[in-house]
């Protein structure tokens, strides 16, 4: 009699590549390796270490997420709250501290509800979560630039010994936008997927600076807003030459220099309207800065639908245009006007030297042109900053593309095996914590999403 026994062969894991080492990368791999041997988990970057953005967000102090209530949370996402919503609703802010916590990284509210890292680094909490990740099995491979696709479905990669193809039976794409190349992010694989069908956004600059343009003249303008000069160089057929930037004078003493404790308003075509204080920095071409990123994509889509956006700049919101006029109507004597309105109002400096650089000589003149100047000046910009300044960009995989569980629909396109996409979605949100929230709970959306497909 035999008493030996046959014992059952181990079932293959499951391969899934994960293409992309930055937040939404790194946590679809968390999720993922949670499900112990029946996934191997191969995370790809195309650079030599992962999270390289994410190691420059936190230079100045790590915002993690903000603290405000989940409605107002949302409402930060714009347009693109409702197919955030269940994402982050499954992760959201208080989510993002416990699991931070649980690497053993103790976070705080500050003063204007942002949330950080005790110790303001991000350093530490990419450490620990990379040794959490390893202990559980993800493997990692550098300098792996993907390509797309083979003819067979594999996954073609360069490297640094050559080109190199993987199967795998789940993919999920990582890949961030099209900012800051240098650290990864350059937007190459937009055509990839849209060449195979995927609906995909163009990329465009958000959280970014503009560029300035010339304002309308104040006097000599004919009746459409041209200057005589140009209507007799458009008749002799000469067109006239575009200005743009700060003028040299402005440009040299004051590029890099904040606006502070001022206010923004504006109202697009569609009539979307932002009102808001904060800072701004004015640039060599043009602005840039918290207050103007805040903005940003009302700013953009106007610039693209109509050529330039004005926005209204408020140099003193804590005073009334009532208390600002009576200011610039005393007399001052045989005070120059800058010494007069530094004594009577507190603006000089940069403030100052924006109403000259926009009014001209006539407004500056007229005490209620003035006033008004001070309380709304207007300020006309002409282009976003390229793409590969920005903070973040716009665009990206639609969300029409995509099931509930970000998985690439079918019918969208032929990307084999199953394809998945966190963080590359067509939505986008100002900083201050949101960005970094909506990555990590779109990476953890994309790996539940491969998990239930599995059944695991």
């Amino acid at each position: 009699m035999n008493n030996s026994t046959t014992l059952a062969t181990p079932a293959k894991p499951l391969r899934v590549a994960i293409i992309g080492g930055g937040p939404a990368g790194l946590m679809a791999a968390e999720i993922l390796a949670s499900a112990g041997p029946a996934l191997s988990v191969q995370l790809y970057d195309t650079m030599p270490s992962v999270g390289r953005k994410f190691l420059l967000a936190g230079r100045g102090g790590l915002n993690l997420t903000h603290s405000e209530p989940p409605e107002v949370f949302m409402r930060r996402y714009g347009e693109h709250s409702a197919p955030l919503q269940p994402l982050i609703a499954a992760f959201g802010p208080a989510d993002l501290r416990a699991w931070a916590d649980a690497l053993g990284v103790e976070t705080f509210v500050g003063s204007s509800g942002l949330v950080f890292p005790r110790d303001m680094k991000a350093a530490p909490l990419l450490r620990a979560w990379l040794h959490r990740l390893r202990e559980a099995g993800v493997q990692f491979s550098m300098r792996h630039r993907w390509l797309g696709w083979t003819g067979d479905g594999a996954l073609k990669f360069s490297t640094p010994a050559g080109e190199v193809s993987v199967d795998a039976d789940a993919v999920v794409l990582a890949l961030g936008g099209g900012s800051w190349t240098r650290l990864g992010s350059d937007g190459a694989w937009v055509p990839q997927l849209a060449e195979r069908g995927v609906a995909v956004a163009p990329l465009q600059p958000s959280n970014c600076g503009f560029d300035v343009g010339a304002q309308p003249p104040a006097k000599d303008t004919a009746e459409h807003g041209e200057t005589r000069r140009e209507f007799l160089k458009e008749l002799i057929g000469q067109s006239p030459a575009a200005q743009s930037g700060w003028t040299e004078h402005f440009s040299g003493k004051f590029a890099g220099q904040p606006f502070k404790s001022v206010a923004i308003h504006f109202t697009d075509s569609l009539g979307r309207k932002f009102s808001r204080r904060g800072e701004f920095v004015a640039t060599a071409t043009g602005v840039e800065g918290s207050l103007i990123y805040a903005v940003s994509p009302l700013l953009r889509d106007e610039i693209a639908a109509h050529g330039s956006a004005t926005f209204q700049l408020d140099l003193l919101p804590d005073k009334s245009p009532e208390q600002v006029l009576f200011e610039v109507r005393h007399p001052r004597g045989s005070r120059s006007l800058s010494s007069h309105l530094k004594s009577r109002l507190n603006l000089d400096g940069i403030k100052a030297a924006m109403l000259y650089e926009v009014l001209g000589k006539d407004d500056i003149a007229d005490p209620v042109k003035l006033a008004a100047g001070i309380k709304a000046l207007p300020v006309r910009l002409v282009a976003a900053r390229p793409i590969d300044e920005a903070i973040s960009s716009a665009g990206g995989v639609k969300f029409e593309g995509l099931d509930a569980q970000l998985q690439v629909h079918a019918a969208a396109g032929r990307a084999q095996p199953g394809c998945w996409a966190g963080e590359m979605l067509d939505w986008e949100a100002p900083t201050g914590g949101y960005l970094l929230t909506a990555c990590l709970a779109s990476g953890r959306a994309a790996g539940r999403g491969v998990l239930s497909h599995f059944g695991l």
